[in-house]
């Protein structure tokens, strides 16, 4: 049955975007690193435990919004979480720098915020856009990935003129301000509404077309598959994503420099997004999968080597940050081409919660080994073996209808 008469479905894409590139400040979170090592004396440990928990949050969280999501809708799920990510924030600056007062407001309060969130957007575009899935998943999270690189200067200024607490506030007056308007653009599209003129391909046929509870899912082995994929990929991109100005530091490069690398990662994040989510509509999730993780892993080899010079830094963290991205656009649509999307709220907050893993072992494992060893390259060895890993278990993930035979 086709619904000529609903809402306009690009009114939805502007709402994500706008909340997606709020919540992909959260990538910007190294720049925060030396100001509160240098002003309230933070190990760089300590730094990245908070953005690990951040991160942890918001996958954890993603279960229950996402569960939340498919019961009343992305518009006020959506809306619960603009008000936490944002009063996370504004309660941080009053915090005084205590790494208790940060660690509860920015890695609980504003992570589970950005897991409420960032669930809808996805969950709504994939169900209004069945006929560019992979493409509308990709330009639909391309803000988060594209959100540091918008707020890295903004940041680095709110820091110079008035310091990191009032930084943290004023992120925060921005993020209640943008977010919650955009919360009201979002909706599901009517029960059985498919665009006008669009049909399904013939060989997805009913069976394939099967919807999935979440213990059904995770009682399949793809569900396993895409779950350790999900671990490895990000895992090593959100290491080099915590660590990267440290990094560059670290090597002697100006912070100007090393700052300009994460800004450049963060727009080729929002990109990899894109061009893996047009991509994978053309040679298939897992045959992008396969290709994305193996030139990730080629890059975390090769990290090490490139950190002295600011251009092969940048190069680095474009390579690094444009495969990143497409794993945010490669595995909601598998998702939904796998399950169904009757339960893609809950369902892929269950893939998510990879990323809650991912969180904690990417970003401590960096800031572990410098404060153990000076460097960074005994994480990035361990970070690029896990990309092989994920290449290679892309070649053997299947559609559960045929885990069988």
């Amino acid at each position: 049955m086709i619904f000529n008469k609903t809402t306009n479905r690009w009114f939805i894409v502007a709402g994500s975007l706008v909340i997606q590139l709020c919540l992909g400040s959260l990538y910007a979170w190294s720049i925060f690193v030396n100001p509160l090592k240098h002003q309230y004396g933070y190990t760089t440990t300590q730094t990245q435990s908070i953005f690990s928990l951040s991160l942890a949050s918001y996958a954890i969280s993603m279960i229950f919004a996402g569960r939340l999501q498919d019961k009343i809708g992305p518009r006020k799920t959506a809306l619960i979480g603009s008000i936490l990510f944002a009063s996370g924030y504004i309660l941080c600056s009053y915090t005084g720098g205590s790494y208790t007062g940060i660690l509860v407001t920015i890695g609980i309060i504003a992570g589970s915020g950005i897991g409420f969130c960032y669930v809808c957007p996805i969950s709504a575009l994939i169900k209004w856009f069945p006929d560019m899935r992979g493409l509308i998943t990709g330009l639909g999270v391309a803000g988060f990935g594209a959100g540091a690189g918008l707020f890295v200067k903004l940041v680095y200024y709110f820091i110079d003129s008035a310091g990191v607490m009032r930084a943290f506030l004023y992120l925060g007056i921005i993020f209640l301000v943008s977010c919650i308007p955009s919360s009201f653009l979002l909706s599901n599209p009517p029960d059985g509404w498919v665009p006008a003129g669009w049909l399904p391909e013939k060989k997805q046929s009913l069976k394939l077309s099967r919807e999935f509870s979440w213990r059904e899912m995770t009682a399949t082995y793809s569900f396993w598959l895409l779950w350790m994929m999900f671990i490895a990929g990000a895992g090593a991109g959100l290491l080099v994503i915590g660590n990267l100005k440290p990094f560059g530091l670290s090597n002697g490069i100006s912070a100007a420099a090393a700052g300009s690398a994460v800004g450049i990662l963060a727009i080729f994040n929002g990109f990899g997004r894109i061009a893996w989510g047009t991509i994978s509509d053309k040679i298939g999730r897992t045959n992008a999968m396969c290709f994305m993780f193996a030139f990730q892993a080629i890059m975390m080899f090769s990290l090490a080597a490139m950190g002295y010079k600011p251009l092969h830094l940048s190069i680095a963290a474009s390579s690094i940050g444009f495969n990143f991205g497409g794993i945010f656009a490669l595995f909601p649509a598998a998702t939904a081409d796998f399950f169904g999307t009757k339960n893609l709220g809950i369902n892929y907050a269950f893939v998510f919660s990879a990323y809650g893993i991912a969180g904690i072992i990417g970003p401590i494992l960096g800031g572990k080994m410098f404060d153990l060893t000076g460097s960074y390259l005994y994480a990035f060895i361990p970070a690029g073996v896990m990309c092989v890993f994920a290449s290679i278990s892309a070649l053997i993930t299947k559609h559960p209808v045929y885990q069988s035979s």
